[in-house]
């Protein structure tokens, strides 16, 4: 099994930030080796918040959106924050931005 080299840990704990190191689109992650990622993550920390950087993304793939999804059905709260308009719409669209907390931030570059 590979390392995702395209998941950034920015704090790790019961909140756990997540960013993608600044990438416009995220088209190469492996969803499966991801989820793998995070729910040890998740476990290690006792992560109660998972919360995911996407300042400049501006597309993601529609498994990892899934895979978010599934990552709330566990119990655990996912923020997102400052994703682009396109995102908000998908999340919009697909009922997701019910149950997934957006956040719009000022983060010191």
């Amino acid at each position: 099994m590979r390392a995702i080299s395209n998941l950034e840990v920015y704090q790790a704990g019961e909140l756990t930030v997540i960013g993608f190191g600044g990438r416009e689109v995220i088209d190469d992650m492996n969803v499966a080796d991801c989820r793998d990622e995070l729910l040890e993550i998740i476990h290690a920390h006792s992560c109660q918040v998972l919360a995911f950087d996407l300042t400049r993304v501006r597309l993601i793939p529609s498994g990892l959106l899934g895979l978010l999804a599934s990552i709330r059905k566990k119990g655990i709260e996912v923020h997102l924050y400052n994703p682009s308009a396109d995102i908000r719409e998908v999340l919009e669209i697909t009922k997701l931005d019910q149950v997934l907390q957006m956040h719009d931030l000022d983060i010191a570059v």
